[in-house]
């Protein structure tokens, strides 16, 4: 749903408790666990990082009972429009004698008069 390639997520608790980890194998003990076992209730906060595309993301957990049959979560709220890389910074070039034309000293040994 969004879009994320190699997620974080920790509760926004202040203590850092990892959930996913975009490190192969940091947090698969926690794939069978539900989120009550780490102390998810209505109204937690999660974060969700993606450093490969500079995008995060924060998540209400609230609890209901209104679900239809057979599912287990629904996500709700606007997605962002654009998801992925920032664009790059402007970077700054050194430019010799006002010219940014690419030209190079000349290197001729002939004899010039």
């Amino acid at each position: 749903k969004f879009a994320m390639v190699a997620p974080d997520v920790q509760i926004d608790d202040g203590k850092g408790t990892i959930l996913i980890s975009s490190e192969e194998g940091e947090t698969e003990a926690n794939n069978h666990r539900k989120l009550s076992d780490f102390g998810i209730r209505n109204g937690t906060r999660l974060q969700a990082d993606d450093f490969l595309q500079d995008y995060t993301l924060l998540i209400n957990v609230l609890h209901s009972e209104d679900l239809e049959k057979d599912v287990e979560f629904e996500v709700v709220g606007d997605t962002p429009e654009r998801i992925g890389p920032k664009p790059s910074e402007p970077t700054s070039r050194n430019i010799s004698n006002g010219s940014d034309d690419g030209a190079q000293p000349s290197t001729s040994t002939g004899n010039q008069q």
